[in-house]
């Protein structure tokens, strides 16, 4: 694994890159681009399915989101789905200029959020010969259900307030512990399971902070991550899901985006008994995902 910077309009995003065992720089190899979930940062479980890809003779990079982890850009703890997705074509950019890694294969694989921030990607960005998503969540979809009105109304009223003169609000993504959370009746699995793999040394990194900038939400409410799939998403396109359904709905959305995509090559898999964060490092979930994976990557790159 080497660690890598390239730019997204005047900051520098960190990344790292993973070559294949055997690496050799004067062969060209086909690339992905691993994409991490929100909250998160490149050294989970994108990290994860970037290390086995690469055993498997792929280059692989993975990066952390402009203005999250040790990537640069203000305000910090943005979380901007429009960037994200800019990110995502910025790694392309990189990609393409590194002389062992052949242009016309590479693929995006995205993590939860980053599989909505990949599939959009790939609905414009014809760079991205095939695309991957390991419970893909639209962002869009699920900030809008949690009372999307009153959100939008009390983002107004603090880029007010801070036009003025108040501090940056910035809330937790989640509960920093499993008590907290049932202390304010949050039991819901998806939440208990995100905590036990982020706040805890499971998953837990110091980059990833838990730390969300309050005035993001209504750029999270509008985005619709697979916005005109049904006519521009045509690469390949393999949707993995855990059926231990879960309220954060990468159950759903795996088949929305499944059913709306316009490639004629798609495939689902569904790992029976997996939940959505079983899906982000437990050997037998994340195993069997890449069983389905790698043999996907090496035929459609």
């Amino acid at each position: 694994m080497q660690k890598v910077t390239f730019k997204n309009r005047n900051w520098d995003i960190a990344g790292h890159l993973y070559l294949p065992e055997n690496f050799d720089d004067i062969k060209k190899y086909p690339a992905i681009i691993c994409v991490h979930p929100g909250s998160s940062v490149k050294e989970q479980t994108a990290g994860l399915y970037a290390n086995q890809l690469a055993k498997n003779d792929f280059i692989s990079l993975t990066f952390d989101a402009s203005f999250q982890g040790e990537s640069g850009g203000e305000p910090r703890f943005l979380e901007d789905p429009t960037t994200r997705v800019e990110d995502i074509r910025c790694a392309i950019d990189f990609l393409t200029t590194l002389p062992f890694v052949d242009h016309e294969r590479i693929g995006a694989l995205g993590i939860c959020a980053g599989g909505g921030y990949a599939a959009n990607a790939s609905i414009s960005e014809k760079r991205i010969k095939a695309v991957a998503t390991v419970v893909a969540t639209n962002t869009g979809r699920a900030f809008s259900e949690a009372n999307p009105m009153e959100i939008l109304k009390a983002v107004a009223q603090q880029r007010t307030a801070e036009a003025n003169g108040t501090e940056s609000l910035i809330n937790n993504w989640i509960p920093n512990t499993v008590g907290e959370a049932k202390q304010a009746g949050m039991e819901e699995l998806d939440l208990l399971e995100a905590i036990d793999y982020y706040r805890t040394p499971r998953g837990q990194h110091p980059n990833s902070c838990n730390k969300l900038l309050f005035t993001s939400m209504s750029n999270m409410i509008m985005f619709d991550a697979f916005h005109l799939a049904e006519y521009f998403l045509t690469q390949p396109l393999l949707v993995i899901i855990g059926d231990k359904v879960g309220g954060f709905g990468s159950y759903r959305d795996g088949f929305d985006l499944y059913n709306k995509a316009a490639s004629t090559n798609k495939k689902m898999h569904i790992v029976k008994g997996a939940s959505h964060y079983d899906l982000y490092d437990q050997p037998n979930a994340t195993g069997e995902a890449l069983e389905k994976l790698v043999p996907f990557f090496q035929e459609n790159l």
